[in-house]
């Protein structure tokens, strides 16, 4: 039986977890969880997988668990920052999942690494911010990565078929979300419920946000350099808006290789609890005859500059990934609280980043929170003239 922590069992991605770990009792066990403010979810979830440790966002929510809970659960609870970290590397786990939304995730990464577990990454930030740093702290630790992101995770499957020196290019494949037929003038009238409406993926409202600018995919571009160390120019997206093949790899002869599959995450998430072993999930199978058409475009890049502004970061280097996802993060908030117009929101991560300057010295942790910070700082500060 593998054992398991899991960061964020409370969204998206951590309620699938926990339901191929449902469908597998005697395959995976939960040990450890981490969760935000969700409490009455969370303490379901304590209930039923009975975890010996629990971490919630901040000291407030402690009690409000505990009170949630029968007096018989014997869990310990812990949180903020220093929880989140204490869960990443919980001792009774070979495994931690970790599947946090945002920066937040970072530190819990170089956590799981540091204490040595396996790592199920479906927290693309954590390489979006510091790809180099992980990669490096993953390989002197010996630690397995595996990808649950569904793209990384076809491109992860299609590497395994052939040699990595024989690789031409990889192919992110992207829905295009809700607005890829939009007019400009649309665009401009987009409401935050649109934009959570996605046509293929049930998923949290910051990622909903990003595949609807397409910022995701430029996320995940720059994930995909660091997780395959691959350079940028071959790295490519790919429109489809079917979301069935989930992405493809070019090998050097013209053979292309690609994973298919119908969009639901428990495939990808199964596959990095499992691998190299495939489980016998339940969930509808794949009819490619009610598919009857696999179509694939090129991004626009007037519609969605968000592509363009992303590889410019990763080909720019440094902290600029980094700069690049705090003020998107600070957008898409905004833009959730009402508080900017969809239109804006690469504008001002644009903006951002055009007034950052790379610091001296070496790109370690603490360089890079402080970018982020100041990133988070700047698009707060900007973020009222776009708002007018």
């Amino acid at each position: 039986m593998k054992t398991l922590a899991l960061l964020g069992s409370t969204g998206s991605i951590g309620r699938n977890v926990c339901a191929v770990v449902r469908q597998f009792p005697e395959r995976f066990c939960l040990r450890a969880l981490a969760a935000g403010r969700n409490v009455e979810l969370l303490a379901r979830q304590v209930r039923e997988f009975r975890p010996e440790l629990v971490s919630v966002a901040d000291e407030a929510q402690v009690e409000s668990l505990a009170a949630l809970l029968p007096p018989a659960c014997r869990v310990r609870i812990v949180w903020g920052e220093d929880g989140l970290c204490e869960v990443a590397a919980f001792a009774g786990a070979q495994m931690t999942v970790n599947a946090v939304v945002g920066a937040a995730g970072l530190k819990p990464t170089l956590a799981a690494i540091q204490a040595g577990r396996e790592l199920g990454l479906a927290n693309k930030e954590t390489l979006v911010m510091a790809g180099s740093l992980v990669m490096t702290a993953a390989a002197r630790a010996g630690v397995r990565l595996l990808p649950i992101d569904s793209e990384h995770s076809a491109i992860f499957q299609a590497l395994s078929a052939g040699r990595r020196q024989d690789l031409r290019r990889l192919l992110l494949t992207a829905s295009g979300g809700p607005f890829r037929t939009s007019s400009m003038a649309d665009l401009e009238r987009v409401t935050p419920e649109a934009a959570l409406a996605h046509p293929r993926w049930s998923m949290g409202k910051k990622i909903s946000v990003d595949s609807a600018t397409l910022m995701n995919k430029g996320l995940e571009v720059i994930e995909a350099r660091w997780l395959f160390d691959v350079p940028p120019e071959k790295i490519e997206v790919l429109v489809h808006p079917q979301s069935i093949v989930h992405s493809l790899v070019e090998y050097q002869d013209g053979a292309v290789l690609a994973q298919l599959g119908i969009p639901d995450m428990r495939l990808p998430i199964a596959c990095a609890l499992s691998w190299p072993e495939r489980l016998p999930l339940e969930m509808p199978r794949l009819d490619l005859t009610a598919a009857r058409s696999l179509d694939f475009f090129a991004p626009d890049p007037i519609r969605f500059p968000a592509l363009a502004l992303a590889y410019a970061a990763l080909r720019a280097g440094g902290a600029s990934p980094a700069v690049l996802n705090a003020a998107n993060e600070v957008a898409v908030a905004a833009f959730l609280a009402g508080k900017l117009c969809f239109s804006r929101i690469v504008t001002l991560v644009k903006k951002t980043l055009e007034g950052w300057r790379e610091r001296p010295g070496e790109l370690n942790l603490g360089a890079i929170l402080t970018a982020d910070a100041w990133a988070r700082q700047e698009a707060a500060r900007l973020l009222p003239v776009l708002s007018s």
